[in-house]
């Protein structure tokens, strides 16, 4: 019984920590909503299109900043439109969540991880920009900004009436509430299955190996990305997996975007598809040029 009521509330304080160092990152997110549409009002609409062309470069190196807030804060802001899409997936691949803290504490050569940070940026500028290129260039669909009205009635919150941080301050701790559960629960899950298990799944699967590592990093918990980062300095996985793996693991930005982006559940489907096969693509290719770090 002790160790049940250890084990819940290991997992219910890991829960909260993963969950409330976002809340910074979320309120200046929906504070920048509320300023953009408050202030400047059908302006918004021109100014996003002038700066949507350098979107993927500007969210590829955010994006590597440590932990996952920036790809809540994109994962937001694209349900507002207020990036582009590239923009957003920049976002999403050049993130790596737990990889940076533990590389640092496990003492890795700084030119190791510059390396290892530099082709994260590369892939999120290529893949931000050939995303908005097929989806802007050729599929010929327009960014559409969705108001912080048009997101109020989503969220049935009533408070059009609000000043801009009450609001903010609203939407934040429904988003807080909303991950909070979603984390919970996937750290009972893992808690249960035990992160030796995630480990084996990879072990000696050298055919399979970035196909598998994409997949445990679309979990949206930091487990996955803990795993894939220590496997790889045990030198049980090469380089193309882990990058695989690093590549899929957005963090909690991945539950952002389908809750706050919740009515278009094609499109969602379609980037977390994509992000996969993006990030098992480059993890083969890393492996198929010999790339070490």
């Amino acid at each position: 019984m002790e160790i049940l009521v250890h084990n819940a509330l290991h997992v219910l304080e890991h829960s909260f920590v993963e969950t409330i160092y976002l809340v910074p990152f979320l309120f200046l997110a929906y504070l920048a909503m509320e300023w953009l549409e408050h202030k400047t009002g059908e302006r918004t609409q021109k100014a996003i299109a002038r700066a949507g062309a350098a979107g993927p470069v500007v969210g590829s190196v955010l994006g590597v900043v440590p932990q996952c807030g920036f790809s809540a804060v994109a994962a937001t802001l694209y349900a507002g439109r207020v990036i582009t899409l590239g923009t957003l997936f920049a976002v999403f691949l050049s993130t790596s969540d737990e990889m940076l803290p533990i590389f640092i504490s496990e003492a890795v050569p700084a030119w190791t991880i510059i390396k290892i940070l530099a082709v994260k940026m590369v892939m999120g500028i290529l893949f931000g920009f050939l995303l908005d290129f097929l989806y802007h260039g050729i599929w010929g669909r327009k960014m559409r900004y969705r108001n912080i009205h048009t997101m109020c009635e989503s969220e049935h919150c009533k408070c059009d009436d609000e000043g801009i941080f009450s609001s903010a301050l609203r939407h934040t701790i429904h988003i807080t509430i909303f991950l909070f559960l979603i984390t919970l629960v996937l750290e009972a899950v893992i808690d249960g299955v035990g992160e030796e298990a995630l480990a084996g799944f990879l072990m000696d699967r050298p055919v399979l190996g970035e196909i598998l590592a994409g997949a445990i990093g679309m979990v949206p918990n930091c487990a996955s990305s803990v795993v894939i980062t220590q496997l790889y300095l045990q030198k049980v996985i090469s380089a193309g997996p882990m990058m695989a793996g690093l590549f899929t693991n957005a963090g909690v930005g991945a539950l952002v975007l389908c809750r706050m982006n919740r009515k278009h559940v094609k499109q969602n489907v379609g980037i977390l598809c994509y992000l996969y096969v993006a990030g098992v693509v480059g993890g083969i290719l890393i492996d198929l040029l010999g790339i070490n770090f």
